[in-house]
């Protein structure tokens, strides 16, 4: 990890037409060549975006001015974003990890909110005004984007921009492990890693939502009061002590589904956590992530300790493995019920996005380096309006959140979790 200061990106303008981005996306396109005639105007329009130039370090991370036509395909809308949510996956597309993100020049981030400014042919669910959110494969971090109208999701009227683009990747991903791949029911225990995260806070939240479930959660002790109060039955310090030790200790026979973002040996150990007739989902590598640039040693490490198994050895100890990965999901119909169901639960008050964090375009290293060196407690969101000279990156912005904390007790969290990363280094 770089203990470097993380400069401030300041807008370039796009060398070439060329340089654009390719599309997102078959079904989600960033630009149409086809004319339309819908109600978009057709002037070229000067936007900023993100754009990974190369894989490597925060400086391959650009923010660019491009100059483009907003046309409108039938089916299409035009949005103007107001904020994107940041990912893992943004992290290892970075290093070139993420084999679904096309290869640079590319405008990064999948998921964001906004309010539409104009709709092509055929779309009559969807209006100018309306507030959406949106999910894409890439193409979302930049000041205005096309989608088709299918990849929005029209949010509840007390929901933030913020809480919009923070909801969902973290939220799918949680929900369809726990309720289509896991099958939670009352009284069963789970296991997450990265509890302090997007899909950790998430998991925790989904949990809630059915009787007697506990939730073990691996945390640096800094963060284990508010993972607690979020609703984390037993937090675990990963870095000072064994966590199988630590569950074995509480539950002897382990636990009933185990999340694993980390791989390698770590699904090892998670295997070995599972009840008879329990589940082990693997949904990430994270362990593959080391420093700013792809590590081939730590990529090594994790697939040589992966977990292999027979089916025979799944039969002799009844438990059942699976892995999980939002991006290739194809059937869209299951996406759009899912968000359903989170949007419903959002408006029941039963979940609640917590937004760590919020960066404006010029700070995307720091946002990053915020992520990648485990400081987030929550949703780190990227905001494409440009920052104020007076402005100053925001920690824990507004109220938006489902524990209340003292700014004291922030402070404290990043001064410890600072000395935890210095310590690791």
């Amino acid at each position: 990890m770089s203990g470097e200061e993380a400069p401030t990106l300041q807008p370039e303008q796009e060398k070439q037409p060329d340089e654009e981005p390719p599309p997102a996306a078959s079904e989600a396109p960033q630009q149409s060549g086809s004319s339309s005639p819908a109600a978009a105007e057709e002037q070229p329009l000067s936007i900023r975006a993100l754009v990974l130039t190369g894989y490597g370090g925060y400086d391959k991370v650009k923010l660019q001015v491009k100059t483009q036509k907003q046309q409108l395909a039938a089916g299409e809308v035009l949005v103007r974003v107001k904020a994107c949510g940041l990912n893992f996956a943004e992290l290892m597309g970075k290093q070139g990890l993420y084999e679904l993100l096309p290869p640079p020049p590319v405008t990064l981030g999948m998921e964001g909110s906004g309010v539409i400014e104009a709709v092509g042919e055929d779309v009559k669910d969807r209006k100018v005004g309306d507030r959406v959110i949106m999910l894409i494969r890439s193409g979302m971090y930049q000041e205005v984007v096309v989608v088709a109208a299918g990849n929005t999701f029209p949010m509840p009227e007390q929901m933030s921009f913020e809480e919009g683009a923070a909801l969902p990747v973290n939220y799918l991903t949680a929900y369809l492990m726990l309720f289509e791949s896991a099958n939670l029911k009352p009284g069963k225990s789970v296991l997450v890693h990265m509890a302090a995260g997007g899909v950790g806070v998430a998991v925790t939240q989904l949990c809630q939502t059915v009787p007697d479930v506990t939730v073990f959660g691996t945390a640096s002790a800094s963060k284990h009061e508010i993972i607690s109060q979020g609703g984390v039955t037993h937090p675990i310090d990963y870095r000072t002590k064994d966590y199988v030790e630590e569950v074995r200790k509480i539950s002897p026979k382990g636990v009933d589904i185990v999340l694993d973002p980390l791989g390698g040996s770590d699904t090892q150990k998670g295997f070995s956590l599972l009840k008879p007739l329990g589940m082990l989902i693997v949904f990430g590598a994270a362990n593959c992530v080391t420093g700013q640039k792809k590590n081939l040693l730590a990529m090594a490490k994790t697939w040589y300790n992966q977990l292999s198994l027979s089916v025979l050895k799944l039969m002799q100890t009844n438990k059942g493995v699976c892995g999980f990965h939002l991006g290739y999901i194809p059937d869209e119909q299951l996406i759009v019920r899912t968000m359903g169901k989170l949007l419903e639960l959002y408006s029941q008050g039963k979940i609640k996005p917590r937004i760590d964090s919020c960066y404006h375009f010029e700070e995307a290293t720091d946002a990053m380096k915020r992520m990648h060196e485990r400081q987030n407690i929550g949703k780190v969101i990227l905001l494409p309006e440009a920052k104020k000279e007076e402005e100053v990156p925001k920690s824990n912005p507004e109220p938006v959140e489902n524990v209340e904390k003292t700014e004291a007790a922030v402070n404290e969290k990043k001064e410890e979790t600072t000395e935890e990363v210095k310590a690791e280094e």
